[in-house]
């Protein structure tokens, strides 16, 4: 049965990514993308030290949704398009990122997300992690999103692989704010624990994912080669030499 579920998880999962890549080839295949299985370690067990640290965070959570700025900020992040994640650092990049002004810094971006998006769908089916308001029967800050979450695995964390690449790929491209680029790359896994939808450790073992996804990216000559050409494409833009 458990076998089945993966079976089905996985090829669920795969074709909301071949969906949603219809136009976009990534630069990596899934084959030649490191296995996260093999590369993290597995979700705390529930009565380990991590556990109870996720339990804690979780609390915490709940208390940040008492401020209405950052719950707001949270409910945000919980948009799953790359538009809206991207909309999110314009302001700590310091330049509007968008398909018709800034192409080649889009087609970096949009391509390099679409390429690790594939990494997390064998993790999320082979441990079939339960999310913290599964657990405790409760609402997620966002409850429009809880029909299409449920059930779909919480380790790792999609939103947060997501943030934390683009924060990378960002700061890369504009050095000098790239202390204002990864505090809000921070803030955007820290925005999966107020929602409800991760637990800590899943936010936190997914920094590690996105990275070692920068990394292999760092091997595919055709993403060197947009790299030049987004960062050109910004250095034109704000008129740096």
């Amino acid at each position: 049965m458990k076998k089945l579920l993966l079976i089905v998880t996985a090829t669920l999962a795969m074709t909301s990514l071949i969906a949603q890549k219809d136009a976009v080839k990534p630069y990596l295949s899934v084959e030649e993308l490191p296995d996260l299985i093999k590369c993290l370690p597995a979700p705390p067990a529930f009565d380990s030290p991590e556990f109870a640290n996720d339990v804690v965070r979780y609390q915490w959570g709940k208390t940040q949704r008492l401020d209405s700025a950052r719950a707001a900020i949270a409910k945000r992040d919980a948009v799953w398009s790359y538009d809206a994640l991207l909309a999110e650092f314009n302001i700590p990049f310091g330049l509007t990122i968008s398909r018709t002004g800034t192409p080649e810094i889009w087609k970096l971006l949009e391509t390099s997300l679409v390429t690790t998006d594939q990494m997390r769908v064998a993790p999320k089916a082979y441990y079939h992690r339960l999310r913290p308001f599964e657990m405790y029967g409760e609402h997620l800050l966002s409850p429009e999103t809880e029909d299409e979450l449920r059930g779909e695995g919480s380790y790792p964390s999609g939103h947060t692989a997501r943030g934390w690449l683009a924060a990378l790929l960002l700061a890369e491209i504009n050095p000098d704010r790239a202390d204002t680029i990864f505090a809000r790359g921070w803030m955007y896994g820290e925005s999966r624990v107020i929602e409800g939808a991760h637990w800590q450790s899943d936010v936190d073992a997914t920094r590690a994912a996105a990275s070692i996804g920068y990394a292999a990216l760092q091997t595919c000559p055709a993403f060197r080669e947009q790299m030049m050409k987004a960062k050109a494409e910004f250095n034109a833009l704000t008129k740096k030499p």
